[in-house]
């Protein structure tokens, strides 16, 4: 079986993205548009289908880790604060952004909730991973055929 692992997030996300944007409980918030990612940002992010983007990526971040809250998934998202001529900080990413969107993916049927441990992928949520991770590496064996031993 294909897993997330084995196949490059670059090429894996787009596609993932897609998927998710055919879904009618993935949607971006009225906000989305004008949001900053962090306090580590400095303005909203330019690409149109960001919140896609961040929704694959927080889907394959959460088969990855396991159980993760949005907490945790906030700090993956952070980055440094430019704080002038004083040094660089870390700062965690936007936690209502993560938790927007584990709220979508669980409505999605994606996600599964435990009380006191996080979210984790539902089975449905790993078909849709696996089916994505054959489509690229699919791609991929038919551009390199050195891969074709990883379908």
């Amino acid at each position: 079986m294909v897993e997330p692992n084995d196949v490059p997030p670059a090429l894996l996300l787009p596609k993932l993205a897609e998927d998710l944007r055919r879904r009618e409980a993935i949607r971006p918030p009225a906000w989305a548009a004008f949001v900053r990612t962090g306090v580590h940002a400095q303005q909203a992010p330019m690409q149109p289908d960001w919140w896609y983007l961040r929704s694959a990526s927080v889907l394959r971040k959460v088969y990855l880790k396991g159980h993760v809250g949005g907490t945790r998934l906030a700090s993956e998202y952070g980055g440094k604060r430019d704080r002038g001529s004083a040094p660089y900080h870390a700062r965690s990413g936007s936690r209502s952004i993560a938790r927007e969107i584990l709220q979508q993916l669980e409505r999605a049927g994606l996600l599964e909730s435990k009380k006191a441990l996080g979210r984790r992928v539902s089975p449905a949520g790993s078909k849709l991973l696996a089916a994505a991770c054959r489509e690229v590496l699919k791609g991929l064996a038919e551009k390199e055929p050195a891969l074709a031993k990883y379908q």
